[in-house]
């Protein structure tokens, strides 16, 4: 952490401020043997969601799999009413089976993403209908634990830097793009 401060310090005193205060948090809870369905599905369920009702949706969507782990070969056998009676959308729906169909017809391949460049995730991941590159920002985050992404379309971030720096507008995608930069190679931890 201290080299991610020391970092910040020097490229940007205003993040560097905002970091000492927030605090950073750590991306060492990568672990191999994490269920890589179990996370896309999360973060499909998750979109467009406060944490609070994503959670809450994602933990009823769990409870109709043994042990509460989501399998694609189950998914694929539940009609499309079981799942929406959770609380996910139609398209939610969709977007969780088509999951599930690729990844059983290996047209995804989910058990070597963290063997992959962020970009080859972002390939591979955005073959399933509603993962599109923020899902797969937010995968390489917070389930890869990759320190240097950068979500530009993100609406939280956007309103934190035009907060945190006094901006009279939203930024654009261009000046975040700018000013994340200077923050490679740490831009997760900016974020």
């Amino acid at each position: 952490m201290k080299k991610v401060l020391a970092h910040f310090e020097k490229v940007d005193p205003v993040l560097h401020k905002a970091a000492l205060q927030v605090g950073l948090f750590e991306l060492d809870f990568y672990n191999k043997r994490q269920n890589h369905f179990e996370n896309l599905c999360r973060e499909i369920t998750n979109q467009q969601l406060s944490n609070k009702a994503g959670d809450t949706i994602f933990g009823r969507f769990k409870k109709l799999f043994p042990k509460e782990i989501p399998e694609p070969e189950l998914v694929l056998k539940f009609d499309d009413q079981t799942i929406r009676d959770v609380g996910m959308s139609w398209a939610k729906v969709r977007y969780v089976k088509d999951l599930a169909d690729k990844v059983l017809k290996k047209e995804v391949d989910i058990e070597n993403l963290d063997k992959l460049s962020d970009e080859e995730v972002m390939s591979e991941l955005t073959k399933v209908k509603g993962i599109g590159p923020w899902t797969v920002e937010m995968y390489l985050m917070f389930t890869l634990g990759r320190p240097d992404v950068f979500s530009l379309g993100d609406l939280g971030l956007k309103r934190a830097i035009q907060k945190l720096y006094g901006m009279k507008k939203e930024p654009t995608k261009k000046q975040m793009e700018q000013m994340s930069k200077k923050w490679s190679p740490y831009r997760t931890y900016a974020a």
